[in-house]
């Protein structure tokens, strides 16, 4: 293992129960916004530690790692992901930094299974999908979303593409958002859909195969049977074979 694959490796756990960290401080404010100001401003200063520590993640990986641009040309994620809060001063931005930098941490851990994984995204995007439209919706005078359990139902009928329409984002930022869950939701429904292909694909060919195996394993043992009977025919052990003539039919 190299230098940055055992930074990694040491630093994956840890930075995986900072996101987790991150969303209870995300889910605060949304959730309780009338909490007391050392509260909130408690859950913002936890919401950048958390983002800080991604970005040294980050910076610690460039530096041990062996080619540096080519390591910076293989993650372009991850350093949009770092840089995307230094835009603009806005917690989503915070959000989905987190949740990529997160994500692509999580996707590097073998240990963790695709269905773990997908289920994990699918949960996290409705989640904090639902807490950012909650946000950013209810202030508006025109919002039809204004609880959490609305912004829930949006999420789960906007993430599945089905989008009854009795809820609705009256906001520029909320239709973003929409457009973003549309595409996560049309994402993993691909993902899935094709790795359960790809296991029946499997599954077939694993079938074949071992199919294949057993004729040619007949074969080989039929052979050997062959070779054995002739061995003993010509020791005098067992009678000869003679196979019957066939006869050619006439002209």
């Amino acid at each position: 293992m190299t230098r940055r694959e055992r930074w990694e490796q040491r630093t994956q756990t840890p930075l995986i129960l900072l996101s987790v960290v991150f969303a209870v401080a995300y889910a605060v404010p949304v959730l309780a916004p009338r909490a007391a100001p050392w509260v909130l401003t408690g859950a913002t200063w936890v919401e950048w530690g958390v983002w800080a520590a991604f970005t040294v993640d980050y910076g610690a990986r460039l530096l041990l790692a062996e080619q540096r641009w080519a390591f910076i040309r293989s993650s372009p994620l991850d350093l949009a992901s770092v840089l995307l809060p230094l835009v603009q001063p806005l917690r989503l931005l915070r959000l989905v930094s987190t949740m990529l930098l997160a994500g692509r941490r999580v996707r590097m851990a073998s240990q963790v299974r695709f269905t773990t994984y997908v289920a994990g995204a699918v949960l996290g995007l409705l989640v904090f999908g639902s807490l950012a439209v909650l946000e950013i919706e209810r202030s508006s005078p025109t919002a039809s979303i204004r609880t959490l359990g609305d912004a829930l139902w949006w999420s789960f009928t906007t993430m599945t593409t089905v989008g009854y329409g009795d809820l609705t984002p009256t906001t520029g930022l909320g239709r973003l958002l929409a457009v973003a869950l549309m595409l996560s939701g049309i994402a993993l429904l691909g993902v899935v859909t094709a790795n359960i292909a790809a296991w029946f694909v499997a599954r077939f060919e694993a079938e074949e195969r071992d199919d294949h195996l057993n004729h040619e394993a007949i074969l080989l043992l039929t052979a050997e049977i062959r070779e054995l009977r002739r061995q003993l025919a010509d020791s005098g052990v067992i009678p000869r074979v003679v196979p019957d003539r066939v006869e050619e039919p006439a002209p």
